[in-house]
């Protein structure tokens, strides 16, 4: 852009559109992620999570989304672990970027308590992340591993993706 002044609707109609998601790193008393099977694509596996309402903030964003798709009620300070930006891709138009947050250790009984939204997911799934490596394409694993290594070491990961590789 020059330096010439736009009255704020111009301006902003000038900038980069993004829908924005939060969603929650889940895992058992092991540390082994928890994932949900997708309906639309039951290739896809996916923490309990989805885009932003108008109004809401990603850390509630992943708490609602969470309880929609589980059931289960996540409370407490949120704690960040991953920003995670993709640009357009296909016939999405906009940039995307996610907030994936620590959704703590769940016992097994919790996890034998999840009811999932039949209308999102079909399966509740938890695995060791290298097990996960051999079921997730490499592009979403990518995504998993550093979340993974985000909560071991206590630094949130920052993750740009270009696309499926």
């Amino acid at each position: 852009m020059s330096g010439t002044w736009l009255p704020p609707a111009q301006y902003l109609a000038t900038l980069p559109k993004a829908t924005v998601y939060g969603c929650l790193y889940v895992t058992d008393e092991a540390d082994r992620p928890l994932q949900l099977r997708s309906v639309r694509n039951p290739a896809v596996w996916q923490w309990p999570g989805g885009n932003m309402d108008p109004g809401e903030t990603p850390w509630e964003c992943a708490v609602r989304e969470c309880e929609e798709e589980t059931g289960l009620h996540v409370a407490g300070e949120p704690r960040l672990l991953a920003v995670h930006f993709l640009p357009p891709l296909g016939n999405w138009s906009t940039h995307k970027v996610g907030f994936v947050f620590d959704g703590g250790r769940l016992s097994r009984e919790l996890i034998d308590s999840i009811v999932l939204d039949p209308e999102e997911h079909t399966e509740v799934a938890v695995r060791s992340v290298e097990e996960w490596r051999t079921v997730m394409p490499a592009f979403s694993f990518r995504l998993l591993a550093v979340t993974a290594q985000a909560r071991r070491t206590g630094v949130a990961a920052y993750l740009e993706q270009s696309g499926p590789a």
